[in-house]
C-alpha cells in the first residue's frame, strides 16, 4: 500500500498542476502588473519544480546528492513566496511586502548556502518520501522552520481573514469560497510537510497534489472577481440585464 502512495505519478500530477498555475499567474501579472501575482508565480514554480524532482526520484529509485540539496531548499522556501504574495495583496502599504520580501530573499540565500555546504547523511538518500529531511544536517533543517512557519501563517491567515470579510456579503460569496479553498489547500500542504519532517511521510505526495489542486481551484474561482464586481455596480447590473 505504501508503494501506491509513494508512486511517481502523484508528484508528476502535482508538477503539471503547479506549472499550469504558474502560467496563469504569470499571464495575470503581464496583464495587471501586481506584485502579489509575481510572488505567487514564483512560489508555484518552486512547488512544481520540487514535484518534478520528487517524481524523478521515485521513477529512478535514487537521489543525486547535489539535486537533493537544491530540492530541500525549494521544498521549504516555496511557502515563503506564496506567503509573500498574500502579504502584498492584504496590505495597502507596500512597505510591509517589501520587508517580507527582504526577509525572504536573505533567508533563501543563507538557506541555499547552508544546504550546499552541509554534510549529507548519504545512507538516508533513499528514494522519495522516505528521505524527509533526515539526509540533511540538523543545523540546516532549522532553516526549514524559519520558512514554513511565517509562510504558512501569512498564506493561511490571509485566506481566513478574507473568508471572514466576505462571509456576510452575498454578492461576494465567490470570494469567500475561493479563500476557503485556498485555506484548505494551505492546510493540506502544511500538514503533509509537518508529518514528513517527523518521518511520517506516507500520503505526502497525494496531499501535495490535493493542496496544489485546491489552490488552483481557489484561484480560478477568484478569477470571477471582475464579473462579480460588475454585478455589484449599477452599470454592471444594467449591462447584465440587457
Amino acid at each position: 500500500m505504501e508503494a501506491f502512495w509513494s508512486h511517481w505519478i502523484w508528484p508528476f500530477l502535482t508538477a503539471v498542476t503547479g506549472f499550469v498555475f504558474t502560467y496563469l499567474l504569470l499571464k495575470q501579472y503581464v496583464e495587471r502588473r501586481k506584485p502579489h501575482q509575481l510572488a505567487w508565480a514564483g512560489g508555484m514554480f518552486l512547488y512544481a519544480a520540487a514535484a518534478v524532482i520528487e517524481a524523478y526520484s521515485e521513477y529512478s529509485q535514487g537521489w543525486n546528492p547535489l539535486v537533493y540539496r537544491f530540492y530541500y531548499v525549494m521544498a521549504a522556501v516555496l511557502v515563503l513566496y506564496l506567503g509573500l504574495g498574500t502579504v502584498y495583496l492584504m496590505f495597502k502599504k507596500r512597505i510591509w511586502g517589501h520587508i517580507y520580501l527582504a526577509y525572504t530573499l536573505i533567508l533563501t540565500a543563507f538557506f541555499l548556502y547552508a544546504s550546499l555546504t552541509a554534510d549529507l547523511v548519504t545512507a538516508n538518500l533513499v528514494p522519495g518520501i522516505t528521505v524527509g529531511g533526515t539526509a540533511m544536517d540538523t543545523t540546516v533543517r532549522l532553516f526549514s522552520f524559519a520558512c514554513t512557519i511565517p509562510g504558512t501563517l501569512a498564506l493561511l491567515g490571509g485566506a481566513i481573514l478574507s473568508v471572514i470579510k466576505f462571509a456576510a456579503k452575498k454578492e461576494y460569496a465567490y470570494r469567500m469560497w475561493a479563500n476557503v479553498l485556498i485555506a484548505a489547500g494551505t492546510i493540506s500542504i502544511a500538514t503533509a510537510g509537518a508529518l514528513a519532517r517527523r518521518g511520517e511521510a506516507v500520503g505526502l505526495y497525494p496531499a501535495e497534489m490535493l493542496g496544489a489542486a485546491l489552490l488552483l481551484w481557489g484561484f480560478l474561482k477568484a478569477g470571477s472577481l471582475k464579473q462579480g464586481a460588475e454585478q455589484t455596480t449599477p452599470k454592471g447590473r444594467e449591462l447584465a440585464g440587457s
